[in-house]
């Protein structure tokens, strides 16, 4: 199967510590934030090909990583000016035909949960859509989201402030849901447009899970996620 990722952000508010790549290839304990991402899908069976959305300094991803990542096959779907991350999926959609069910992720999010527990949910329910959803200690910057027995309910304004369950940023397209997003307009947000109203339409399943969520979006939690790598990373002269 493929999975999509969004790469292509301006990534504004990174920009004053990340200014001179697109905000996936923002550095990690000396790695590229989005070769996390890749060594996570290269562990899913299923996935054999990754459609990297790109835009704002395309170069710097493609130039980089190229065509493979390890068994991953490299494909890039570019974005002449924004597209909102619907519009960016609806392109790559439209461009590339994938067989769905596929994946789709956020590049500035890191999300552990098992992908293959993932799709066995998805493929066990067979909504539109599945969301995976994270826990985390206070939910005021992403907004929370409300499930119950494995079904998104709604979705809660940002500024909430206390632990809760939020959008991870982690997807299983099912065919009705990438077929809604490849006719879709050609700029338009997947979280405040598409998510809202498969959700409406009782078509948006949602897995939850305690695994470890990561986000590189602002300087702060860059800095937490960097800080969370590095400690992870041997020392020179470690165990000799």
């Amino acid at each position: 199967m493929d999975a999509l990722i969004l790469a292509g952000g301006l990534g504004s508010r990174l920009a004053p510590v990340v200014s001179d790549r697109a905000k996936p290839m923002a550095e990690v304990a000396g790695r590229p934030f989005l070769a996390l991402l890749l060594e996570h899908l290269e562990r899913c069976a299923a996935v054999r090909r990754v459609i990297l959305c790109v835009g704002h300094k395309a170069h710097t991803v493609e130039g980089a990583l190229g065509s493979r990542f390890g068994r991953l096959r490299l494909d890039y779907s570019h974005e002449d000016s924004p597209l909102g991350t619907g519009g960016a999926l609806r392109h790559a959609l439209r461009r590339f035909e994938p067989a769905a069910p596929v994946l789709a992720m956020n590049g500035d999010t890191l999300f552990t949960l098992d992908l293959d527990r993932l799709l066995a949910f998805h493929r066990a329910r067979r909504p539109g859509a599945t969301m995976a959803l994270a826990r985390v200690a206070d939910a005021a910057r992403f907004g929370t989201v409300r499930a119950r027995a494995g079904r998104v309910e709604a979705f809660l304004e940002k500024g909430r402030a206390g632990p809760g369950w939020i959008n991870a940023g982690t997807y299983v397209l099912g065919r009705v849901a990438a077929e809604a997003l490849a006719s879709g307009p050609a700029a338009f947000s997947l979280e405040r447009d598409a998510l809202p109203a498969w959700c409406a339409d009782g078509l948006l399943a949602g897995l939850c899970s305690r695994a470890r969520f990561l986000d590189i979006g602002v300087p702060e939690d860059y800095a937490r996620a960097a800080a969370l790598f590095a400690r992870r990373v041997p020392q020179p002269g470690a165990g000799s």
